[in-house]
């Protein structure tokens, strides 16, 4: 059974999957900025008490990610089948990116691009 198939019984089991799942640096940078506009949104709906905000938080965070996964990586989202674990997988990979951290994991986890010809942006560190 390939990974892509493969039951996750928990979240450190499903960590790896999703790391490989955005293997291409390209990518891991389009969920980053939209994660960040989706943090800017929901601070923005906090500060403000404007509760419209949340809702361009979840648009801007989705939207890029999936852009990138359907145009870029060329594979099927992982929130659709796991929500939460992806959702609590994406602050953690944004965070690693953002400290500089997410390089070693990549590398303790074996992951490689899949396809490196449209590897265009830096490697996410």
């Amino acid at each position: 059974m390939s990974d892509s198939r493969k039951t996750h019984t928990s979240f450190e089991q499903f960590w790896p999957f999703y790391l490989g799942e955005h293997s291409l640096p390209v990518t891991r940078w389009f969920h980053f900025v939209g994660t960040t506009i989706a943090l800017l949104n929901l601070i923005t709906a906090v500060v403000y008490l404007a509760p419209t905000y949340v809702i361009s938080a979840l648009i801007s965070g989705y939207f890029f990610a999936w852009v990138s996964h359907f145009f870029i990586e060329k594979n099927r989202p992982a929130t659709f089948t796991y929500p939460l674990w992806s959702f609590i997988a994406d602050w953690k990979m944004w965070a690693m990116m953002a400290t500089g951290r997410l390089g070693a994991e990549l590398q303790k986890h074996a992951i490689q691009p899949r396809n490196k010809n449209t590897s265009s942006a830096p490697a996410a560190q």
